[in-house]
């Protein structure tokens, strides 16, 4: 039951291409905003979309890989748990943020050219790779 306390499985579009930061260890972490939509009836029997955005996270090759193969508008399904973390801007004030650590993704929708079978395994990250 223990994998099941902090795990989120979504399925949405990328917001914009995959941002990859290079550390000077030889990290790699990628960002990217996902959208997921839902669509519901209100009592008034109109039909109202709800989309919500997810910041992700994604660290070595997971990321070099969503980056290389994904564009904006891509289909992807992931799995991952949520991280809460603060940070001080450059203004001195403190910020707080809820992110996706993705561990698991899988891509979905049409392929390009470019992109893998969409059952690529993704590389294996460990807890233990993770810098937090």
């Amino acid at each position: 039951m223990n994998a099941l306390r902090n795990k989120v499985q979504l399925i949405g579009h990328l917001g914009d291409k995959v941002e990859l930061q290079k550390f000077d260890s030889g990290q790699v972490l990628g960002k990217v905003s996902l959208a997921t939509n839902e669509s519901y009836k209100n009592q008034e029997g109109e039909r109202v979309e709800n989309t919500t955005w997810h910041r992700l996270v994604l660290w070595g090759k997971q990321a070099e890989i969503l980056e290389k193969f994904t564009d904006k508008g891509s289909e992807i399904a992931i799995e991952g748990k949520i991280s809460n973390r603060s940070y001080t801007d450059k203004e001195g004030i403190k910020r707080y943020t809820t992110e996706i650590v993705v561990h698991d993704f899988l891509f979905l929708g049409k392929r390009n050219s470019e992109s893998p079978a969409s059952t690529l395994e993704p590389a294996e990250t460990r807890e233990e790779d993770l810098p937090f």
